[in-house]
């Protein structure tokens, strides 16, 4: 147990001191205030149409339990993954290797520090529904156990669950991140999908992941009961619509059955038999390569110099004069090869199958769908943007090149912007020949957005995590129709006008922050 405890307080304090736990932990709190939100507010967290639950104990714990349970599962992936591949980069797995430890031992320590980690952003969460209770009620007694107990049940099975899949992932997938991301998003999709608005039922029960059929089906069962309706549907996410006459019921919360909790337990097991499981097909740190692949290293010729003449026959003048150029046109050829060239060359296969489809299919499936899963699909280039340098340690030499600011980041901005913008050709060719210019102008916006988005964040927290995180966030929320992620202008707003200024100051914030700090961080190389 000692060597398990070790990697795991190592694991745990290493992520924990990182900006992109610091951020995220500030976005969670953001958000967890957002899951209670106000009454005059023009969004609701559980949409009952034409009802509205009293603010007590119940609905305040296990709303808040509820949605921090789904948001954590959803985005807690991307800051958990890469646990693995960090100790393979650093070499410190191999010294792992060496140590009696065993494979499910170390798999075991990775995963509970996985565990560890998202456990810490959900007791944040918890102590701020309490701190929300009290702000937005009056008058309802407070229930410790309405908190505690949604938040043990619903919670941390899902936790245990995410944190097995992330240690899955990487040991059978490997460095394949970006096929890591597309299965969780489409399992997490199914997920949500095979239990939203089901009978409640055993069977329903137990294959509930996070638990929202059995809560769901709860307040259902209270409106139908108190009002005689045959409400089928409960909305449980953020659901933005008009105000309308309500009203009111009070929820008592979710009577604990032995079925229930007996169904967190197996998805806890579950957790633990996938981490034994992949232990028998861990790699140990062991990567061998076949002799016949290795290159050996030609040993340099000597050379010596006569009267400008190399020994080897090469005469020192008839070689071309030196040209130099000091434009960034070559630089945007080699950031717009480095982000083509990032990654298998068979993913191309993909994003050019969506390429096409996006010339077939429906202007408004293609714009709302298929447009904003092929620009997540680009996540691996798109976080790199403005960290490859500080990664592979030549930020040393890049940024102290020749006017860095002017040259280096404004390639990288216009070659993913290039990108970026062809990547969408299709939509934006077929909504000029429809004659919406507004929908040109939203995409190439959104493109700009996106990029300066990548780069900004990228710079700020000096890594890639917290950007896959916000946008694997923004991109699923795009698909549940959103407004307030709809970067892109799919989605109708009240105000065009007003979407295009707010995105257009989005973008000139964005591009402020990300030269401000770089040029900070060139001062103080």
């Amino acid at each position: 147990m000692k060597y398990i405890y070790s990697i795991i307080k190592a694991d745990y304090l290493q992520r924990t001191r990182s900006y992109s736990f610091l951020i995220t932990l500030a976005i969670t709190i953001y958000a967890a205030y957002s899951f209670v939100p106000p009454p005059t507010a023009s969004y609701t967290t559980l949409n009952v149409v034409g009802y509205k639950g009293i603010y007590n104990s119940a609905w305040v714990g296990h709303v808040s339990a509820m949605m921090t349970t789904i948001m954590l599962s959803l985005y807690g992936f991307f800051l958990i993954n890469g646990g693995i591949k960090k100790d393979v980069d650093t070499g410190i797995g191999q010294i792992i290797a060496t140590t009696p430890i065993t494979n499910f031992g170390y798999l075991l320590s990775k995963f509970l520090s996985n565990f560890f980690v998202l456990l810490t952003i959900s007791a944040l969460t918890f102590l701020i529904s309490i701190v929300m209770f009290f702000v937005r009620t009056s008058g309802s007694p407070f229930i410790i156990g309405d908190f505690i107990l949604p938040f043990l049940f619903f919670a941390i099975p899902a936790l245990f669950t995410v944190s097995a899949l992330a240690i899955v992932a990487e040991v059978f997938l490997g460095r394949r991140l970006i096929l890591q991301y597309i299965i969780f998003f489409f399992l997490f999709g199914a997920l949500m999908a095979n239990v939203v608005g089901h009978k409640s039922s055993t069977v329903n029960t137990f294959i509930d992941t996070f638990g929202v059929n059995t809560m769901t089906n709860s307040v259902k069962d209270k409106v139908n009961t108190q009002y005689h309706e045959h409400i089928d549907a409960v909305n449980l996410g953020f659901t933005f619509s008009a105000k309308h006459r309500f009203k009111t019921f009070e929820w008592d919360g979710i009577s604990w059955t032995g079925i229930f909790i007996a169904s967190r337990l197996m998805w806890i097991c579950i957790a633990f038999g996938l981490v034994y499981f992949s232990s028998s097909f861990f790699h140990r740190f062991d990567f061998k390569q076949a002799a016949g692949k290795k290159k050996k290293a030609l040993a340099p010729a000597n050379i010596s110099h006569t009267n400008g003449t190399f020994a080897a026959g090469i005469n020192v003048s008839l070689l071309p004069p030196v040209v130099t150029d000091y434009s960034i046109f070559p630089f945007v050829k080699t950031e717009l090869l480095l982000l083509i060239r990032k990654g298998p060359k068979w993913f191309w296969l993909v994003n050019g199958g969506l390429w096409i489809s996006m010339v077939f299919v429906k202007l408004d499936i293609a714009y709302a769908y298929l447009l904003p899963i092929l620009l997540f699909l680009q996540v691996t280039r798109w976080s790199e943007l403005a960290t490859k340098e500080v990664t592979n340690r030549l930020h040393y030499f890049t940024w102290s090149s020749y006017k860095p600011l002017q040259r280096m980041l404004p390639s990288q901005l216009l070659a993913a912007f290039t990108m970026a913008v062809a990547l969408a050709l299709p939509v934006i060719l077929r909504s000029a020949a429809a004659g919406n210019i507004y929908s040109v102008f939203n995409i190439i916006n959104g493109a700009a957005f996106l990029v300066l988005l990548a780069a900004s964040l990228g710079i700020v927290s000096g890594g890639k995590k917290l950007f896959k995180i916000l946008f694997f966030f923004i991109t699923y929320l795009i698909t549940q129709k959103i407004p307030l992620t709809d970067y892109l202008g799919a989605l109708p707003h009240d105000s065009p006008i007003g979407f295009i200024s707010i995105m257009l100051m989005l973008n000139v914030f964005l591009g402020a922050v990300s030269f401000s700090v770089r040029s900070w961080q060139v001062r103080h190389l």
